[in-house]
């Protein structure tokens, strides 16, 4: 007996369907965890709790690839540390964002002007290096611009303590964050 194409997508799905709940996945779409800005599916929470889909630590986890348990702040959503990707955007948020990337752990701000030295703007880029909440787990690079006579915008020197003072302060706030998580 030979099968059209609808007939053969639906035999597929019911069969996958089949194999994952034979694996034991939850797969439901539903909310449980809602603490702070972390919403996560059920699945995902039992991957984190025994490190893998298949349950065990030894099993194989898709997403750290067996790489072992997932670090402290990592999360299953986020490549890198969730208190430090939150407190670097707390701490830019006056900036406009041109981009930002939770797997690989950039964040890209677009130029801006302080309403109180116009003829001045600023861009930056933060750098999370890992998924552990370290002193040494975050760059930021500062780019400073003035407005020349012509019109143009100009690179300008920035004091190199300026960075640091931004790191120390995004290092500041993911304490706080995580000081906050753990008293709930």
């Amino acid at each position: 007996m030979k099968m059209d194409r609808k007939a053969h997508g639906v035999a597929l799905a019911v069969g996958t369907g089949f194999l994952l709940a034979a694996c034991g996945l939850d797969v439901k779409p539903d909310y449980i965890d809602k603490r702070g800005d972390d919403y996560k599916y059920e699945s995902d929470r039992a991957a984190e709790k025994n490190n893998s889909i298949f349950g065990g630590e030894s099993g194989f986890n898709l997403l750290d690839l067996g790489k072992g348990k997932a670090n402290e702040g990592g999360g299953g959503g986020i490549g890198v540390n969730s208190y430090l990707w939150r407190a670097s955007l707390d701490t830019i948020a006056f900036m406009p964002l041109a981009s930002a990337d939770p797997f690989g752990g950039v964040i890209i701000t677009d130029w801006y002007s302080p309403p109180e030295a116009p003829q001045e703007r600023y861009k930056m880029s933060v750098y999370i290096l890992g998924r552990e909440l370290r002193a040494d787990g975050v760059k930021v690079a500062v780019f400073r611009q003035r407005l020349n006579g012509g019109g143009g915008w100009a690179d300008s020197a920035i004091n190199k303590d300026t960075a640091i003072n931004l790191e120390n302060q995004i290092l500041s706030r993911a304490r706080q964050l995580r000081v906050a998580r753990t008293q709930k």
